[in-house]
């Protein structure tokens, strides 16, 4: 084989290493993180098969700041402003006081247990103030905590992945320039001489770089087929000119440059958030088999003990009493806090930017990489474990939850959504179409307004109490597609779409049989029958059955055109699918399609 050929197959390798840990991960249903570590151990220390610093030499550093860049660019699409401001107090305080308890800690424990250099020590507890957004979404997406403990955890999450990012990048300047011999007193100097500098022009060409896309969009200077492509050039533009003006400015850029595009109100950026969304995927998929890789087992052996005692300090010490501090005076009651305390996972900026840093610390930052990649795999190992647990134990998190996430906002949907509401049931409607979304918000209803397919709209909605799916739209492919995916987040027994249109060409039983969910309320009940009847004045109503007054007579009563949907039976709410059809009984209430809604007598 020649030096072209191994080259070519360890850089195949990665890919199919990460993409092979992420499909893993899936099946079993465990956090892809955990997988791709796994992957990139095995591959690296263990097995020898991949060296990133002779498969990649000097183009590995630029290739990690770039990748990091561009992860970080779009964690900034996520943020927007007005959603910030909605979040309440907890959230700014675990982003003040939480992160400076969390920097403050991690580094003294860093430096006493770990037994880094101060320097060094500061920068890792700067690194490990970041919690983890793409691990985050996931788990909050299983364990649908109630109340506020979702969003905050989400909107933490979300925020403070910037912010970490860009402190590390300035302790680490700062860090640089005082050396190891200064101390912290020195560090400190130079982080605040640092501040201004690093902060100034990395926000100013991230700000020129959103500013001259906005531009560019609004006046449709670019084609449809080329808006991506030139947000991608922009983007790495913005960053590689901020490294070389000042360094270590570039990662504030892209950050602040994505900031800047979620905010700003000329254009629609759902294009380049999906496509953001799906590069990003594959950047965290082969970062994590690069990054684990290149860490030695000998360094890994090294923390020992250490390792393993500076881990339980920071989950068990550092992230309770920062959560604690940072909520004095807000309203959280004590479960929240606990499940806040217990909810801190890392994920991959924190190994990102902690192997950019090592990398330009050469052997001293082998310890750094480590530590930090240890933090990420237990961090996310043991909150991924027991965090569903806790919430339950707690009583923010129900084994069954009754509430249904619907696509659409259309007229059945919202129909079906105010009649669940009625009974008790929690939904909440998601659907592209702002018109459908604002007439919900009229009914009194609970609705996202957002694209059901794209994992950011799903990051954005609070599933607590949500535990099935229903696909509502007019678009056969749309509700098939929608359920395929979220037969992940919900279980495929809990999964649920129309029948397919008349005008759908039937599918066989050889095609695809395992796309799409369970058939809803039965195979004639077409969306276009079900709109058609309410446009003719058809209701969604709860009826009460009796012993007097049971399944047959509510049919008598309501014709033969009235059609079952749901049965509620106490706190439990059953759906009436083409494979369990209504057998409603005595003390249960019928949830039905009637065409004549007319009352029903007490002689029946």
């Amino acid at each position: 084989m020649t030096e072209s050929d191994r080259l070519l197959t360890v850089l195949a390798g990665v890919l199919v290493l990460g993409v092979g840990a992420q499909w893993i991960a899936w099946r079993i249903r465990a956090p892809a993180i955990l997988a791709l570590l796994g992957a990139g151990f095995l591959a690296g220390p263990v097995t020898g098969l991949i060296e990133p610093d002779a498969l990649f030499g000097p183009l590995l550093l630029p290739v990690v700041s770039l990748s990091v860049s561009l992860i970080l660019f779009e964690g900034g699409l996520s943020l927007e402003f007005r959603e910030l401001r909605e979040v309440g107090r907890p959230v700014v305080g675990l982003l003040t006081v939480g992160a400076a308890t969390t920097w403050l800690l991690t580094t003294m424990s860093a430096h006493w247990v770990l037994g880094l250099p101060q320097s060094a020590a500061l920068l890792l507890g700067a690194i490990l103030v970041v919690t983890g957004p793409t691990v985050i979404g996931p788990l909050l997406r299983d364990i649908r905590p109630i109340g506020r403990v979702s969003s905050i955890a989400r909107w933490e999450g979300i925020v403070i992945d910037p912010i970490g990012a860009c402190l590390a990048v300035l302790v680490f300047q700062a860090a640089t320039e005082a050396g190891d011999g200064g101390g912290l007193r020195h560090a400190f100097l130079a982080l605040a001489t640092g501040l201004a500098t690093t902060g100034l022009i990395g926000t100013a060409i991230g700000m020129v770089a959103a500013l001259i896309l906005t531009f560019v969009l609004h006046r449709f200077w670019l084609p449809d087929h080329l808006q991506n492509p030139v947000t991608l050039m922009l983007a790495i533009a913005a960053f590689t000119a901020a490294e070389i003006v000042h360094p270590q400015a570039g990662l504030v850029a892209a950050t602040v440059m994505g900031i800047g595009m979620a905010n700003q109100r000329r254009v629609d950026i759902r294009r380049i958030v999906e496509f953001k969304e799906s590069l990003t995927v594959l950047l965290v998929t082969c970062l994590f088999i690069v990054l684990a890789a290149r860490v030695s087992a000998k360094s890994l052996t090294a923390l020992g003990w250490r390792g393993a005692l500076f881990v339980a300090v920071l989950i068990l010490v550092i992230r309770p009493l920062s959560v604690w501090l940072a909520t004095i005076g807000s309203t959280l009651k004590w479960r929240e806090k606990m499940f806040l305390s217990w909810f801190a996972p890392r994920g991959i900026v924190a190994a990102s930017v902690a192997s950019v840093f090592a990398i330009q610390m050469g052997s001293g930052g082998e310890a750094l990489a480590s530590a930090t990649l240890l933090v990420v795999f237990a961090t996310v190992a043991i909150y991924g474990m027991t965090a569903g647990t806790l919430a339950r134990r707690l009583g923010l998190a129900v084994a069954r939850p009754e509430g249904l996430l619907i696509a659409g906002a259309n007229p059945v949907a919202r129909a079906v959504a105010a009649a669940l509401g009625s009974a008790g049931f929690a939904t909440t409607l998601v659907d592209s179409r702002y018109a459908g979304i604002r007439e919900a918000h009229a009914a009194g209803l609970t609705a996202v307004y957002g694209d059901i397919l794209s994992d950011r709209t799903l990051d954005r909605i609070d599933l607590s109490g949500l535990g099935r799916f229903l696909a509502l739209t007019s678009n056969d492919d749309v509700n098939t597609l929608a359920a395929t995916i979220l037969r992940d987040v919900f279980g495929r027994q809990h999964v649920y779409q129309l029948a397919r249109s008349l005008r759908q060409e039937p599918m066989k039983n050889s095609e695809v049989p395992h796309l799409g969910g369970r058939t809803l309320f039965g195979a004639e009940c077409l969306y276009e029958r079900l709109d058609e009847a309410i446009d003719r004045g058809a209701v969604v109503k709860a009826t009460p059955l009796t012993a007097e007054f049971g399944l047959q007579a509510f049919l008598d009563h309501y014709g033969q055109d009235a059609v079952p949907l749901f049965v509620v039976d106490g706190p439990r709410l059953l759906v009436v699918t083409l494979d369990a059809p209504c057998h409603a009984v005595a003390g249960q209430s019928v949830i039905s399609l009637v065409s004549n809604p007319r009352p029903v007598t007490p002689d029946g």
